[in-house]
Formats: structure tokens, sequence, C-alpha cells
């Protein structure tokens, strides 16, 4: 049996995508092909990368990624975790299930590191929790 596949996506695929892709191959371990995608890709965030390796995940090595590279394939679950990207989100193929969770942009903060690693961490979590309560629901 295939797995399922999640496509999370956001506007940039620096930030929310990236920590809710890490996220769930690490919650759900091989239940999922997990990928990420971003609108108008940018770059993996530093601050994503700094506080994801904080509880033991490491994305140092993803890639931001264009929706566009994705457009052929079929995916049991597209899950937005921005506005912008439910708004933009493109067609794929295939019947998915998609889903909203928007987070606030970690990326977007100003301010001393501290203050901009605490909102990147307080995302994260959030992040988790909604991956953790969404796992629960489907074993039920």
């Amino acid at each position: 049996m295939r797995k399922p596949k999640v496509l999370f996506l956001c506007y940039h695929n620096s930030a929310r995508s990236q920590m809710a892709e890490g996220l769930l191959r690490n919650l759900a371990g091989d239940k999922f092909d997990v990928y990420s995608a971003g609108i108008e890709p940018s770059g993996v965030h530093p601050l994503a990368i700094k506080v994801m390796q904080e509880i033991g995940i490491d994305i140092s090595n993803h890639k931001s990624k264009s929706a566009g590279e994705f457009l052929k394939e079929h995916f049991g679950y597209i899950i937005t975790v921005c506005d912008d990207a439910k708004e933009k989100c493109p067609t794929f193929p295939g019947i998915a299930i998609r889903l909203h969770w928007p987070f606030e942009d970690p990326a977007s903060v100003s301010g001393s590191e501290e203050n901009r690693l605490n909102v990147f961490r307080k995302v994260r979590d959030q992040i988790k929790e909604k991956i953790v309560n969404w796992l629960n629901q489907m074993e039920k």
C-alpha cells in the first residue's frame, strides 16, 4: 500500500511549511511522504533551522521549492499554513483533502534575535500541536 503524500504550502516556503514538513516526518515516522513548497520560494530561514534543532529535528538540508514543481503530483493532503498560500494555491491533479492551518509568519517579525527566536519557537510549537492533534484524529 502506498503512503499518503502530504504537501505543506506557504508563501515563501522558508519557515512555517519547512517546520511542518520536519515535524510531520518526525512525529509520524514513515506513515507519510512529506513535502513542502511555496508560491514564491525564498530559501529556508536560519531561525527556522535553529528552533527545529532545539527540539532535535534537523531541517538544515531542506531547500525552498516552488509549488510549480509539484503540479503533476497527486497528494492525499494539501495543507496551507498561511492565508496567502490558501488564496494563491495552484490546482493539483487528483482528489486531495485540503486543509488550512493559518499560522503567524515568524519571518516577518522584527526586533532582537531573542524576540524573533521566541516567535519562531511559538509558531513551531503551535504547528507541532496541530500536527499531533491531526494525527490523533486520523487514528480514531
